[in-house]
């Protein structure tokens, strides 16, 4: 039984045969996926394709690396979808300072402006933080009475603790499975289990068995047997706490795949 804290099956690589990914997926015992957005030309896509599942959560918001589709009126328009729609989590949402050219203080406005309404409707955040967990910290920080995770986690071990302290968890998917990712195995065989999430990011980020092809969430069995084999223990130990986790973060039903929780 386990969940897929992350995973874009709205995007065009799923759209041949996104109901073939979901049963592959359920056949490998991943009985639910959180969908997040990345625009919100994306939401009623995202929409349609969770209501056409069960076991698909959806969650809204405006990725830090798509810039040039966001405007300033978007976030009022995304505070009527939270309170209409009523998802799982606010997100995708963050800061990335890998990528040369984006305006940092655009991505400044959209993530604190999200972090805002995230406090308002008491949801949690799903969180894109890449060479920019320091500053992803010290936004959290600022708002305060937040938690959600940090997606396809990649800092250090210290800057882990400061998000623990703040209520995040952190996301591994597949670059834990490369054996050259050491800090980040280690933090996958150290940490506490109460803190991870397991995630596939499908379609991208694919596991080591299927490096350069098109992630599914049916590989998130590779990602815990990984995460379980640098632990020492079972993928069974593994799989109970961390979809008990991602239950008690984005409020999920532990018996019922239905999402029914629009009005």
């Amino acid at each position: 039984m386990l969940i897929d804290s992350h995973c874009h099956l709205d995007a065009p690589e799923f759209d041949p045969d996104r109901a073939e990914v979901v049963a592959r997926a359920r056949a490998a015992g991943v009985h639910a996926q959180v969908v997040p957005a990345i625009d919100a030309a994306g939401w009623p896509k995202l929409r349609e394709v969770c209501a056409a599942s069960p076991g698909l959560h959806p969650a809204y918001g405006l990725h830090p690396m798509f810039l040039d589709a966001h405007r300033r009126e978007h976030l009022p328009l995304l505070r009527e979808w939270l309170q209409r729609e009523r998802p799982r989590a606010v997100g995708e949402c963050g800061l990335d300072y890998y990528i040369e050219g984006l305006d940092r203080d655009a991505q400044s406005f959209y993530f604190d402006g999200q972090l805002e309404l995230a406090r308002e409707f008491d949801l949690p955040l799903i969180v894109h933080a890449r060479h920019a967990v320091d500053a992803v910290i010290a936004a959290i920080r600022r708002v305060g009475g937040l938690r959600g995770v940090v997606h396809s986690y990649s800092g250090s071990e210290e800057q882990a603790q400061q998000l623990w302290k703040q209520g995040f968890l952190l996301g591994l998917g597949g670059p834990v499975t490369y054996e050259r990712a050491q800090r980040l195995r280690r933090i996958a065989a150290t940490m506490p289990l109460e803190f991870l999430l397991l995630e596939t990011d499908a379609p991208d980020q694919p596991d080591a068995g299927i490096r350069g092809q098109r992630n599914e969430p049916a590989r998130l069995a590779e990602v815990c047997a990984t995460i379980a084999q640098l632990r020492g223990v079972s993928a069974q130990e593994v799989a109970q706490a961390t979809s008990a986790n991602a239950r008690r973060l984005f409020g999920l039903d532990a018996q019922a795949p239905t999402d029914k929780r629009r009005d």
